[in-house]
């Protein structure tokens, strides 16, 4: 995580929890009236797989003029189905440092009126990234999943506290389940201003008592999850508020006021500049580091992998975790999260008289950021971009008509090197943090030529059926970050046992005896060497014909879109890959029928397969390229029927005949 204030935003979308203004006038042991009034409410009547309905989403937010921010939730779900229970819960983040979460409640109202109380005796607090060495960010959490019921109404009821450092506000109306009632609410000091933008939906107005707006949608259906459609928080209606004292940029409560990119990148690069300046010793082990490179990327590359090996830890230091430790802190601890890992790597390159920006994106979504609002809160990471000269050329690199040529690299993650990007990064809209120069560019996609894997085959066929089978696969880009992933984080028994399992969802009692990884990051590539035998792979028909297919292991990108309709658009990233599989025929057979030769071109993908048969031997080759895009709904069939004939491709079988 990189911010306190993102990070609730993030709750927001992962959590199904809304803020709301109601008190415990109720008895303590008692739901209050607002969960009794949701309980007694009708829904609709939903398909089977919608597994739950929210009956009540509303927060009102309370903004102080010295800052403070108190928002009290309500929020109340019925469970419709069994797997419906798990959405029983309540997760309320805070950071450590700076919020406090006055009070937690939830209630369980049975279909037949009967209730369970959750109080402080069965409220958790957690870490709200379990994969963290260190993170301040935490939740209080309840859960009731294993006491509800289909029928059953849970609801809970929080107050919490934060010091905000922006002036802006962020809402979602709903999950993915449908909702009944979803309102928002800003109370403000007198004086004061709010405005709002709508997303995925048509603007909603607020109402305005006094200096409390209040925003409200109703009836909303379910977003119904599909293969390759775009994140929820891209489908469902959500709602950026900006406020303040009218005409100012800024108060000592008001918090910060964003009136374009140009200021968001002005009081970034305040934050970073100043902590980027390297000590002696960062420079002796820059010079220790690139003492053998020779040209312009690979003194990045260097500088590049050291900030990579720094460990994760998140530390938050000041300005709600917007701020970096200083570059000789980092150095010196050999730990930090992704704005500290940019500071570093930004102050080795300093060093070496190189020069570079912090960069902020949306890791996980390269759609969230909307041009529309000006808001730091919008991002969640940093990255780093560098100032490179003609001689360097990479897919990563982009020409900004200020600053130059720009190589963008993402010093956190671990299996991507310099000259590639994850590719939840790619084509979204980033903030380079140059001072008044900076501004929204779009990150570099990069092509599919850039994500390959190929792939080499050789297998005997016996006529029993049996294949023998050696397999090399040599992947770049992110075919091979993903392969280095698996081959990094797993332990060799586990990764052995996931490559057995891929092995035999094509070849059924594969027993695999060679699995030999090689992975070259500083160049991006990743080797993976297979050797397995398969007793019955084909079909053996009274001694006469064998069946068998080619196509023995799938290639990584899954063959998916086989529903029939379709409601949201289809997102594809990029990738290629190609194989050629050179099979021995056993003695006796010979060919008796091959599938017709398949060629698809459509402005999305590409895929081939075509047979030649010479010297005993049968040789298959196919290739397919996806091209990142997103399509809208209408053109779903064209896409699925591209998926349906390399599927059927793909499944095609030879027919050897006994001579």
């Amino acid at each position: 995580m990189l911010l306190r204030f993102t990070a609730l935003c993030l709750a927001l979308l992962a959590a199904l929890a809304a803020p709301h203004a109601q008190t415990f006038a109720a008895a303590a042991d008692e739901p209050p009236a607002w969960l009794r009034q949701a309980a007694a409410s009708a829904a609709p009547v939903y398909e089977r797989k919608v597994p739950a309905v929210v009956l009540h989403d509303e927060a009102t937010v309370t903004v102080g003029a010295d800052g403070r921010i108190r928002t009290v939730t309500t929020y109340a779900v019925r469970v419709l189905t069994r797997e419906g229970r798990n959405v029983a819960f309540a997760r309320i983040p805070y950071t450590t440092n700076s919020d406090k979460v006055k009070e937690l409640r939830a209630w369980l109202v049975y279909p037949n009126g009967s209730v369970k109380k959750y109080g402080d005796k069965e409220t958790a607090d957690v870490a709200y990234v379990d994969n963290d060495v260190y993170n301040d960010l935490r939740a209080k959490l309840i859960l009731a999943d294993r006491d509800a019921e289909p029928g059953a109404v849970f609801g809970y009821q929080a107050t919490t506290e934060e010091r905000s450092h922006f002036s802006q506000l962020s809402w979602q109306f709903q999950s993915r389940l449908p909702s009944l009632l979803s309102r928002y609410a800003v109370t403000l000091p007198a004086g004061w201003r709010s405005t709002s933008v709508t997303f995925n939906h048509a603007k909603v107005e607020p109402t305005v008592s006094g200096t409390t707006y209040t925003w409200e949608l109703r009836n909303l259906p379910p977003i119904e999850p599909e293969p390759a459609s775009p994140s929820a928080a891209n489908l469902v209606p959500r709602l950026a508020v900006n406020y303040g004292p009218e005409g100012a940029s800024s108060t000592p409560g008001s918090g910060r006021v964003f009136n374009n990119w140009a200021d968001v990148s002005k009081w970034t690069t305040e934050l970073h500049d100043p902590r980027v300046e390297p000590d002696d010793r960062i420079a002796l082990k820059v010079r220790e580091l690139t003492a053998n490179a020779k040209t312009e990327l690979e003194k990045i590359q260097a500088v590049a992998r050291y900030a990579q090996n720094i460990q994760y830890i998140s530390v938050q230091v000041g300005i709600g975790g917007w701020q970096p430790r200083a570059a000789t802190e980092v150095f010196a601890k050999s730990y930090g999260d992704c704005k500290d890992k940019v500071t570093l790597m930004r102050s080795m390159l300093r060093a070496l008289r190189m020069q570079s920006y912090p960069v902020l994106v949306y890791a996980g979504d390269p759609t969230f950021v909307r041009e529309e609002w000006p808001a730091a809160g919008q991002f969640n990471h940093a990255i780093v971009a560098v100032k490179v000269s003609d001689e360097t050329n990479a897919p990563t690199v982009i020409q900004h008509p200020t600053l130059g040529r720009l190589l963008f690299f993402d010093p956190t993650d671990p299996h991507v090197p310099v000259g590639d990007l994850p590719h939840h990064e790619q084509g979204s809209l980033a903030l380079v943090a140059a001072g008044d120069g900076g501004a929204l560019v779009r990150m570099p996609v990069t092509p599919p030529e850039a994500n390959r894997a190929e792939r080499t085959a050789e297998m005997e066929l016996t006529p029993d059926g049996k294949i023998t089978a050696v397999f090399r696969e040599r992947s770049t880009g992110e075919a091979a970050a993903f392969e280095r992933g698996l081959f990094r984080e797993l332990p060799r028994p586990e990764y052995r046992k996931v490559i057995e399992q891929w092995i035999g969802r094509g070849a059924a009692g594969a027993q695999v005896t060679k699995v030999e990884p090689s992975d070259a990051s500083a160049e991006g590539r990743f080797a993976l060497d297979v050797e397995f035998t398969a007793p019955n792979y084909a079909q053996v028909m009274q001694g006469r014909l064998i069946v068998f297919k080619p196509a023995v292991i799938s290639h990584h990108e899954r063959l998916f879109l086989t529903e029939e309709k379709r409601k949201h658009p289809i997102v594809l990233n990029s990738a290629a890959f190609s194989e050629t599989v050179r099979v021995k025929l056993p003695e006796g057979f010979e060919v008796d029928e091959v599938p017709e030769p398949t060629k698809l071109d459509t402005p999305f993908g590409t895929y081939t397969a075509d047979y030649e048969i010479k010297d005993g031997h049968l040789l298959f080759k196919r290739a397919f390229t996806q091209r990142a895009v997103t399509l809208p709904a209408e053109q779903y069939k064209s896409v699925r029927d591209f998926y349906t004939r390399v599927r059927a491709a793909e499944q095609s079988p030879v027919v050897l005949a006994k001579k």
